[in-house]
């Protein structure tokens, strides 16, 4: 799979409360949610974010609530991906339930900037930057975080390996 877009960066400890602010927890649509996207860290993000940009932040991405509408906001917002150098674990797992490619590298969170385009083999894990012509690696996305990924997230896998698997007598 390959991602291509314009990165928006961000700092260290991005907490679920900057991603989507608790005031706006009385829904769970995606597109109310993507309305409020990352608006305490930024504003005037969620006018400006397009469909297929990626985010780039520093350490602790997701940090703070367990709350699953953080990686649903970010993708119904239409950001494809996002690239930290490490994510709280809570969000690393829900964005792959819901099906938000995600990856981590230190080279390309220090390296990469606002407004720069870039390209992600997910499946080798390799990061280009193609406004600078650079390049960086990422851990690789482990097979079965791929299938949830390819699938749509945990939902939608798990339906498919039910359909698939359910032999009726």
């Amino acid at each position: 799979m390959i991602l291509k877009g314009k990165v928006w960066k961000f700092g260290d400890n991005i907490d679920t409360d900057a991603i989507i602010p608790a005031r706006y927890l009385n829904t769970s649509d995606p597109k109310e949610l993507a309305k409020h996207v990352m608006e305490d860290a930024d504003k005037e993000f969620p006018g400006k974010v397009k469909a297929g940009d990626i985010i780039i932040a520093g350490t602790n991405f997701g940090c703070g609530s367990s709350r699953e509408h953080a990686p649903i906001a970010i993708k119904a917002a239409g950001i494809q991906s996002v690239i930290a150098k490490s994510f709280a674990r809570i969000f690393y797992r829900n964005a792959f339930n819901i099906g938000l490619p995600i990856f981590e590298s230190d080279e390309a969170a220090d390296k990469i900037e606002q407004g720069d385009e870039v390209e992600i083999d997910a499946d080798k894990g390799i990061i280009r930057n193609i406004t600078k012509n650079e390049e960086y690696t990422a851990k690789p996305m482990p097979p079965f975080m791929q299938e949830l990924i390819s699938a749509g997230g945990l939902i939608k896998w798990t339906k498919k390996k039910i359909k698939t698997s359910y032999q009726p007598t």
